[in-house]
């Protein structure tokens, strides 16, 4: 495992924000969602495609809170352009299992 320091941690910008439109992404090499996610006044609504399908349906992700690293540089997917990293972790399968707070919290808060 390669270390980093505590300024590079520092770079990745991790914020909270919660889903507002949630479509399937059939188009997509793997299985995903297309997500648009309010991070509120600072940053705004943003778009991720997020592989999330073995858990999850569009309309269960429409009002959850997810995290999401926010400055990384947009990536085109087909004809969409998903501007954040939404963040997960495998289960035991593989499947990614999304990030999120287990209260509510501000939208647009940042990971400390």
């Amino acid at each position: 495992m390669a270390e980093i320091s505590f300024d590079d941690f520092l770079k990745v910008d991790v914020r909270v924000g919660r889903v507002t439109r949630a479509e399937p992404f059939p188009e997509a090499r793997k299985p995903a969602i297309k997500l648009w996610i309010d991070f509120g006044a600072e940053i705004g609504e943003r778009k991720s495609s997020a592989q999330v399908t073995a858990h999850y349906d569009p309309e269960t992700l429409v009002g959850r809170q997810v995290l999401a690293v926010v400055n990384f540089p947009p990536r085109q997917i087909g004809r969409f352009l998903s501007e954040v990293l939404v963040l997960g972790l495998p289960d035991a399968q593989g499947e990614i299992v999304l990030i999120q707070p287990d209260q509510p919290v501000p939208e647009g808060g940042r990971l400390h």
